[in-house]
């Protein structure tokens, strides 16, 4: 999104007149998530600075920042892990994503596992299906090396134990895909398929689009 985000975090892109983040947290607290902890890099005192405690909009939120060098999302989440529960929800902040949250978790709780990723019936409609899905079960996951049974997306949202980040290591930048995939070799990793496309703001065309759908029928008033 350069050059619009040079100046200022993705998370504060306008969205139908308001950052892009007010209107994730307003569809967080709408499903039943009152807590929010924010890892945050470049420009992230912005953030803060907008946001603040997060009672503007119904939620508590705090801030996990990544220091000199950038961690990556899962080095992020290992370094937030102190603010962190006994489980959580991961999702990617330029991510607007409809879908039954409470319904996620029961499944995680379900599976008894370290971690659950929330995958959708994709066909490389919107991005490049990267899981392997049936029955349930997550079979195959990769970014990089796709196959013909790649069906599905990795949706955005996971939930997690602090335990699923033992191996990551601290303060060292750490990619979210990789974790994934060890944790899939390790029989560590539900599934959970959810039915409703992913918006996002990664991109023009994926800006306008989900400042449309918000706009039409995904807005969550305060």
């Amino acid at each position: 999104m350069r050059p619009l985000t040079e100046k200022i975090p993705k998370s504060l892109l306008e969205v139908n007149g308001e950052p892009f983040i007010a209107h994730q947290l307003r569809l967080l607290r709408a499903n039943g998530v009152h807590r929010v902890v924010l890892c945050v890099g470049h420009l992230g005192e912005m953030i803060r600075d907008v946001l603040k405690d997060g009672s503007a909009y119904g939620v508590e939120v705090d801030y996990a920042f990544d220091g000199a060098s950038l961690l990556g999302t899962a080095g992020a989440v290992k370094n937030a892990l102190p603010k962190l529960g006994d489980s959580f929800f991961v999702l990617y902040g330029d991510s607007y994503l409809v879908c039954d949250y409470a319904a996620v978790a029961r499944s995680f709780s379900s599976w008894g596992k370290q971690a659950l990723m929330t995958v959708f019936r994709n066909n490389g409609m919107w991005d490049s299906s990267n899981v392997e899905f049936e029955g349930g079960q997550i079979l195959a996951y990769s970014k990089t090396n796709k196959t013909s049974g790649m069906k599905y997306i990795d949706y955005g949202l996971g939930v997690f134990r602090p335990v699923a980040f033992e191996n990551v290591p601290a303060g060292k930048s750490a990619d979210l895909a990789t974790l994934y995939g060890d944790l899939l070799q390790a029989g560590q990793l539900a599934g959970y398929e959810v039915t409703q496309r992913f918006y996002e703001i990664g991109s023009p065309d994926g800006l306008e689009e989900t400042a449309r759908f918000i706009a039409t029928q995904g807005a969550v008033r305060g």
